[in-house]
């Protein structure tokens, strides 16, 4: 099976972990070792972040 490239940057995906309070077991396990509920909320949180640069690059300047 083909390695999927990630949408995420890896800066991008740290930054959120580091956020989200889950980054040491990054560190430690890389990010396999993530729980499903760290990975869901990072997904989440990143849709948020796109979500708000869309509307604030919609916003008139």
């Amino acid at each position: 099976m083909a390695k999927r490239n990630g949408v995420m940057s890896e800066q991008l995906k740290e930054e959120i972990a580091k956020e989200l309070g889950f980054y040491d077991v990054v560190q430690r396990e890389g990010w396999g070792g993530i729980k499903s509920r760290d990975a869901g909320n990072m997904v989440k949180r990143a849709i948020e972040m796109a979500g708000r640069g869309i509307a604030d690059n919609e916003r008139p300047h």
